[in-house]
Parts: structure tokens; C-alpha cells; sequence
């Protein structure tokens, strides 16, 4: 943590055999959704998704290492950097550790960061910016892979507008393999996401069943603010009204829809393809 002179004071190192340990309780904690949203942190698992928040400089609280790797390089490398940003580091049993992860077979690394969320008010796109705004998600997989594939394409953020799944969750951070350290996310109520949209300089596109346009053919120029709906439902009528240009993606078999990630996925690279052709 800071200290009076606002640089970050060395963090502790302990070891914890014991279950009973608060700060073993503060941690698994986090597993729950409303422990998340009252301390504004999150829980990152195994040592790829601990090693990309560091390295992109996202705050950390603890990082967490079974016993047996404290000697390995990468391990004591991450443990220097964070105690110097403050973090405690914290050696754990197996059982200990078994008992963080809630499952069998834990990762050995943990870290606990706190989360980074951007105001939409603060969203200001760029002419080659693409921007992924997702309405009533449920599924932390198809959530994290959207994010994954938005780091793929080079996207600007994603945007998550109204009831949303937590982008925090355990299962939706590993889904993004890493990439939520490094596409920026944005909450945004209807009001806030109207308000956005209503000042955006370029294209606001989505999907819908309903839409006559093939997507291969849309114009993408200008910032791109790609709009996509929930999984059961797509776009509610107030999105889909909120769109310059609806769009669909031809289906070859019987198969009536593409799943949500799949879809977004779809129109990103065709985006990007786009966008290609026009700066070639």
C-alpha cells in the first residue's frame, strides 16, 4: 500500500499452513460476486494470467504461490516486482491453496488485483478505433472469449451496457487468457450507453436476425462501435433502434444462429479486413 510519501511500501511475505487464516478467507471470498463488487477486487489464476497483470501494471494486493515453486524463476521474479508494488506475498500450503481455488488441482499461482473499469463518459474513439458494446451477456465464457477475440483484432474496449455478467469473475478472466490486462472495459446503464451513442463520429453497427444487409458489405469507416445482444434474445428494440446500420450473417445449413462469441468474432475480422482493404 501507499505510504505518507505516495510511493508503495515494501509488502509482506508470509507463509500460511493454516485454513482458518483471514487473510485466507478475504481471498476466497472473492469467488463471490458481491465480495468482488464491495472491495473492487478479483482473483487471477495460474502463473501465465498472474505474469500478464504485472506486467501491464495492474495494482495487486496479494500474490499467492504454493510452496513448492517459490524457487522457480518466474515465480521469484513476479514475487520481487509485487512486494515492491506493495503486494503481500503469501506462501501457502496445498490445502491452502486447494482451499483458495475451490477445485482439485489448483493452479499454483494466484494473484489478487484490483479491478479497472473505464467510465463511458471517458470513452473518446479515435478515427481507426473499433469498440465492442455487449447488452444483457450472461456466460463468462462467451464474455471472456469476446474480450480474447477483441485483443486479437486490436480493439479499443468493450463496452458492457446495462445487466451484464461480471467481468471479473474467475470464469471469465480465465476465458480471456490474459487479455482483460489488456482491453480496456467500460460499464455503461441505458442512459450512460445512450449518451455515448448519441456523440459517437462513426459507425454503430449490430446483428439482427431481421436485417436485410450482409455484413460483408457494410461500410465500416470512421471509429466502429459494434453492437451485439444477449445470448437467448440478441438486440433488445431500444439497441437495435440505437444502430446506423443492422446487419446479418448468412447462414449455408439449418444452424438459425451463430453463437454470441462466434458472431462477434465474425464481424471483428471482417472489420479488421475492412479496415485493411481501406488503409492498403
Amino acid at each position: 500500500m501507499p505510504d505518507r510519501s505516495g510511493t508503495a511500501a515494501p509488502g509482506r511475505v508470509v507463509h500460511i499452513t493454516s485454513l482458518a487464516n483471514p487473510v485466507v478467507k478475504e481471498i476466497r471470498g472473492l469467488s463471490l460476486g458481491k465480495n468482488r463488487k464491495e472491495s473492487g477486487l478479483f482473483l487471477a489464476e495460474g502463473l501465465k494470467l498472474v505474469a500478464d497483470a504485472v506486467e501491464a501494471e495492474w495494482r495487486i494486493r496479494y500474490l499467492v504461490h504454493a510452496a513448492r515453486v517459490a524457487n522457480e524463476a518466474l515465480v521469484e521474479r513476479l514475487s520481487t516486482v509485487a512486494r515492491a508494488r506493495g503486494a503481500d506475498i503469501v506462501s501457502v500450503s496445498e490445502a491452502v491453496l486447494g482451499k483458495i481455488a475451490r477445485r482439485e488441482n489448483p493452479q499454483a499461482v494466484i494473484g489478487v488485483f484490483e479491478q479497472r473499469l473505464t467510465r463511458a463518459d471517458d470513452v473518446h474513439p479515435r478515427e481507426t478505433d473499433v469498440f465492442i458494446a455487449l447488452e444483457a451477456i450472461r456466460d463468462p465464457g462467451n464474455l471472456g472469449t469476446i474480450v480474447r477475440t477483441a485483443d486479437a483484432v486490436g480493439a479499443a474496449g468493450v463496452i458492457l451496457v446495462g445487466d451484464t455478467v461480471d467481468p471479473f469473475s474467475v470464469e471469465a478472466v480465465r476465458a480471456t487468457m490474459g487479455s482483460i490486462f489488456h482491453v480496456p472495459l467500460t460499464r455503461a446503464n441505458p442512459a450512460e450507453f445512450e449518451a455515448l451513442r448519441a456523440r459517437w463520429p462513426g459507425t454503430v453497427v449490430g446483428t439482427h436476425l431481421v436485417a436485410t444487409a450482409d455484413y460483408r458489405k457494410a461500410d465500416y469507416r470512421g471509429p466502429v462501435l459494434l453492437v451485439m445482444g444477449g445470448e437467448q434474445a440478441g438486440l433488445t428494440p431500444a439497441l437495435a433502434k440505437a444502430c446506423g446500420t443492422l446487419v446479418r450473417i448468412p447462414m449455408a445449413g439449418k444452424a438459425d444462429s451463430l453463437n454470441l462469441a462466434v458472431a462477434t468474432g465474425v464481424m471483428l475480422f471482417e472489420i479488421l479486413r475492412d479496415r485493411l482493404r481501406i488503409d492498403g
